[in-house]
This record gives C-alpha cells, structure tokens and sequence, in this order.
C-alpha cells in the first residue's frame, strides 16, 4: 500500500496548482449562492490496465439524471467538514468506497452548472488501497467501472453529444459507458492537464435520445446535473 501517488500523476499535481475556473468552463462562479455540492474524482491503477478513474452509472429508473455515468458526488450536508467530506461521504452512500482508502490530492475550482444552481467542488483523489465496489443502492446506481485512462484517451473512444436543447460537449465511450456532460468536460480538462490527452478528431458528433438522457432538473435533487458544463 502506497499512500504517495505515483510519478505519472506529478504532472497533473503541479498544473492543479495554476488551475483556474475557465480552464474547465466558460461559465464564471457566481462569488455567492448557489447549492454547495462535490464529486470524487478517484484515480486508480492495476496492473493490466494502467492508470484509471472510477465512474458510475446512474440508474435507468431515476426522475433526474436517468442513466448517466458520473463521478460519485452530491450536495454537501450540514454535517460535512467541507468538500473532501462531502465527496468521501457521497462515494461510500453510493458505491461502498472505504474513505480510508484513498489520499486527497487536490481541490479543483469551484464550478456552477446554472440549470441546477450547483456549485460543484471537484476532489481529486489517490485510490493507494483499492477494493471492490458496487452499487449500495440499485435504484440510484446501475453500475461501478474502472475506466482506464488509456482507452479514454484513444481517439477511437473520442467524440462530442449534441443534447435536444442544442448543447454541444465532449464525450468518451469506454467499456458500455457514453461519458458526457459535466463529468466528461472536468475529465477532459483533466486528460490535457497531465498530459495524457492525444490528438483527436472533434468531428465525430452524436445526438442523444430526446428521452430519459437529462430530464428536467428537479429543486429538490442532490445529484450534480450534468449538461451545462462547457
């Protein structure tokens, strides 16, 4: 067990500290309100498939956010110390994640998604004693995967959505998963920052399904709605 990240992180690590809000959005953070939330980004590695990031996949069934994948993450509680405890707490709810296991690196920038009011708090995380996970609930989460960094970055598995509403976004294709939306605009951000991201041709474009691909957003969710991100 190490709790230091590996060299291959460095890179990242020393970008994070000039990171600035507009490098992953052209939406500024409003000084105040907006509703406090985080998500975990966790990268991890194995043995036969090099470094990864952990992502899960919403539930089919759910009202808002129906399907998609995402980071684990949500609104902060009054209980929670600040954004390393709300992204701990929200990935043990959601995929059983031991927060024991895992060494915060870094807080991104705060970022506003405005269909939703969030203000989202990426945390950036070393998984140094990884273990299985699965889907606590299986009415709120479908799925847990490992998706590794090198097939996120091949070219093949790159494109861009096209919401109904017109939105258009980076996305990634890996193991049954379309990752779009916030979750793939920080990832994408993230890929370029440590020098992973190869060249790609945007011109791949999809359309997603009018239905169950971002309902509308409902005040009383906790999860972090996904397409207003870049």
């Amino acid at each position: 067990m190490t709790r230091r990240p590996p060299g291959w992180i460095d890179p990242l690590l020393s970008r994070l500290g000039t990171a600035r809000v507009e490098d992953f959005t052209r939406l500024s953070t409003p000084a105040e309100g907006g509703r406090e939330s985080a998500v975990l980004v966790l990268l991890g590695e194995q043995p036969d498939t090099g470094p990864d990031v952990l992502i899960l996949q919403r539930a089919a069934t759910l009202r808002n956010h129906a399907g998609q994948p995402a980071f684990p993450g949500g609104a902060a509680d009054p209980e929670d110390a600040d954004a390393r405890a709300t992204a701990l707490r929200e990935a043990n709810e959601e995929v059983g994640l031991d927060p024991a296991s895992v060494t915060v690196l870094a807080e991104l920038p705060k970022l506003w998604i405005p269909v939703s009011d969030f203000v989202v708090t990426p945390v950036l995380a070393w998984w140094h004693d990884p273990h299985p996970v699965h889907p606590r609930e299986p009415a709120e989460v479908a799925h847990v995967a490992r998706l590794p960094i090198r097939e996120l970055v091949d070219p093949a598995n790159r494109l861009r959505v096209r919401h109904p509403s017109g939105w258009v976004g980076p996305a990634f294709s890996s193991r049954g998963m379309l990752v779009w939306g916030f979750t793939a605009g920080v990832l994408a951000a993230l890929l370029e920052m440590g020098g992973w991201s190869r060249p790609w041709s945007p011109g791949r474009l999809v359309d997603l399904p009018p239905t169950g691909a971002t309902p509308a957003p409902s005040a009383g969710t906790d999860e972090v709605d996904e397409t207003a991100l870049r």
